[in-house]
C-alpha cells in the first residue's frame, strides 16, 4: 500500500466535492487541504462562509471500512482538537457533534459525508480571521485561533495544521481502535472536553439535561419521561452559541 498523500490545493469549490470528483485516483487517509473555498458547506447545507487565506480547509478519505460511520464527527472532533493543541497550544471543547469551541465561541465545523462506498471528514478551522470579520459576515459566535490567541499566527500555520491533523488521523493509536471497533475506544478522552454535559440542551422532539455521551457515539439525555439517546441532528447547549 503506498503512503497516504496530502495535497495542497491553490483554492477548491469544496474539499469535501473535490474528493468525491477524485475518488477513483485517491488512496486511503489521502487528503487534501487549501485556505480559498468557494462553496463551503456546513450540516444540512448552511454556507461555510469563505476567508481566502485566513482559514484552513481540510479534507480527509477513507476507503477502507469503517466499523460505525455515524460517529465520524466525533472522531474528528477529537483529531482536530489534539492538532490546534499540538500546533497552537490551545484546548478546545467539543460540542457534541461536530463543532470545537475556543473560549465559548465556534472555531471549527466538521462535515462528514459518504459516497462510492468511502467515507469523507471535511474540517473547517477558522485561523485569522478577525471579529470585525465574523461580525460583518453575521457570526457573532465565531472566533479564530488567532482572535482567540491575541496574537497573529506565522505564514506556515495552515500547512502545519493539515500536517498535525492528518497525522493524527493516521497514527493515533485509539483513532485507528475506533476505525476497527466504534466510538469506544475515544470515549474517555471525549467525556472531559464536552460542554454539552451537566447543561440544559434542545434536540430535535425534545430538551432536557445531557448526561453523557454512550459507547455508541449517541448523547444521553436526561428528559421528562425518561432517557433520550440522540444519535444525530442539531443540537442546542445552554450558555453555548447566545442560548439562554
Amino acid at each position: 500500500m503506498s503512503e497516504p498523500k496530502l495535497t495542497a490545493l491553490p483554492q477548491a469549490d469544496s474539499t469535501n466535492l473535490y474528493c468525491k470528483a477524485h475518488l477513483s485516483g485517491m488512496g486511503h487517509f489521502d487528503a487534501v487541504w487549501t485556505t480559498c473555498q468557494t462553496a463551503g458547506r456546513g450540516r444540512r447545507g448552511h454556507v461555510w462562509q469563505n476567508a481566502p487565506g485566513e482559514a484552513l480547509y481540510y479534507t480527509i478519505l477513507f476507503k477502507e471500512p469503517l466499523a460505525d460511520p455515524a460517529c465520524l464527527s466525533l472522531a474528528s472532533g477529537l483529531a482536530a482538537a489534539r492538532a490546534l493543541e499540538e500546533c497552537f497550544g490551545v484546548e478546545c471543547a467539543l460540542k457534541w457533534p461536530n463543532d470545537l469551541l475556543l473560549g465559548g465561541k465556534k472555531a471549527v465545523g466538521i462535515l462528514c459525508e459518504g459516497f462510492g462506498g468511502a467515507f469523507v471528514s471535511g474540517i473547517g478551522v477558522n485561523l485569522s480571521q478577525t471579529a470585525e470579520f465574523f461580525a460583518a459576515a453575521g457570526l457573532p459566535h465565531g472566533v479564530s485561533v488567532a482572535g482567540h490567541l491575541g496574537h497573529s499566527l506565522p505564514p506556515d500555520a495552515p500547512r502545519r495544521l493539515a500536517e498535525s491533523l492528518s497525522r493524527h488521523f493516521i497514527e493515533d493509536a485509539d483513532l485507528r481502535a475506533f476505525y476497527r471497533e466504534g466510538f469506544g475506544p475515544l470515549r474517555a478522552d471525549y467525556l472531559p472536553r464536552c460542554v454539552n454535559l451537566g447543561r440544559q440542551v434542545w434536540f430535535e422532539g425534545g430538551e432536557g439535561v445531557a448526561e453523557t455521551v454512550d459507547e455508541q457515539g449517541r448523547l444521553v439525555v436526561a428528559a421528562e419521561g425518561g432517557l433520550r439517546h440522540v444519535l444525530s441532528g442539531e443540537v442546542s447547549v445552554k450558555g453555548i452559541y447566545g442560548r439562554v
